[in-house]
């Protein structure tokens, strides 16, 4: 399934992806709920909600969307199917429950501090490290608003993101796969000179990530990727392809499956002592060449490139699909 959340009319709601058409939840499982036997008494119309009734909403949604793709049964004129065309897309998960961001590809981490003249850190391989950023900050596609200090070495950072879809706390990264719901793509914005600045006080990044991250431009369940699971003793791996085009131009390529943590790992790291909550996200961290400032200091760009104001960003994750961006400049 691929769950998007959606405005069509003036209201953000949760809705069904399907190539061209979006089907809402709520109004399309009340249309169905006769014919594939429905045991709920509504669909939820968000998709905190969505998620925190568990197993019984997956289990009634995968019936609500066999219906609809087996014979278009909801006309396109019925209130329940609208126009992907016509809608605006938020994040699949517009406010988290609370948004954590990793650190698990080597190839970023040896990168980025190599081009700093520093040798490759131990403590990377003895756990996954983590840091939380700003849950109220998440966009979706369309515009990213930045102000003036944003733009001094505005980065973007290609990153997969899971979203938890069942309660848990101290997770064996055995089971820790159980609890992702889906993936989506995320562009975890970096305002580069604010970020250098004020970790120099080694409390790790604030002001420098805080004005945004995008998410989307769906949540797909894990079903979906069965054909590209690759399963190792620490959990699962996946084989998609990652890619970033700035204003149409690819300048990123990279891999899930060269995360050196898995998701499971980062779980239970992550789920020590803590309990997970439906709607939490986890970022991956930066996959190898996933953003501006690894570029740079490779000197893939000489002279560095930043990104601009009116500058499009195109995230894409196989699978997924492509979350775009463009950068705007408002006032304070």
């Amino acid at each position: 399934m691929r769950l998007v959340t959606y405005d069509h009319s003036g209201s953000q709601r949760l809705g069904f992806a399907f190539d061209s058409l979006i089907m809402d939840a709520q109004r399309g499982y009340d249309a169905a709920k006769h014919s594939i036997h429905g045991t709920l008494a509504a669909m939820p119309d968000n998709i905190l909600d969505f998620l925190r009734l568990g197993e019984v909403t997956f289990h009634e949604a995968h019936k609500l969307c066999a219906w609809f793709t087996a014979a278009h049964h909801a006309p396109v004129h019925s209130p329940a199917i609208v126009s992907a065309y016509d809608s605006r897309l938020y994040s699949p998960v517009p406010r988290p429950v609370s948004m954590r961001d990793g650190y698990a590809f080597r190839q970023h981490v040896e990168t980025a501090r190599r081009n700093r003249g520093l040798e490759m850190i131990p403590v990377f391989d003895e756990i996954p490290i983590f840091y939380f950023t700003n849950h109220l900050t998440v966009t979706g596609e369309g515009d990213v608003n930045v102000q003036e200090q944003h733009l001094n070495q505005l980065d973007f950072e290609l990153e997969i993101a899971i979203v938890i879809g069942k309660e848990g706390k101290n997770i064996p990264a055995n089971k820790a796969d159980e609890h992702i719901f889906g993936f989506t793509v995320m562009n975890d914005w970096s305002a580069r000179a604010l970020q250098m600045q004020e970790m120099q006080m080694n409390l790790g990044p604030a002001k420098g990530k805080d004005f945004a991250t995008s998410l989307g431009p769906c949540l797909v369940t894990m079903d979906e990727f069965k054909h590209k699971r690759i399963d190792t003793p620490n959990g699962a791996q996946y084989d998609l392809t990652m890619t970033t085009r700035i204003n149409g131009e690819e300048v990123s390529r990279g891999n899930v499956k060269d995360m050196h943590w898995t998701f499971a790992q980062i779980i239970e790291r992550a789920s020590y002592g803590v309990t997970l909550y439906p709607g939490e996200v986890i970022g991956s961290g930066t996959c190898g060449t996933g953003c501006l400032l690894e570029l740079n200091g490779s000197k893939v760009f000489t002279p560095a490139k930043w990104l601009h104001d009116g500058d499009v960003v195109e995230c894409e994750i196989e699978g997924i699909g492509i979350l775009e961006n463009r950068v705007k400049l408002v006032g304070a």
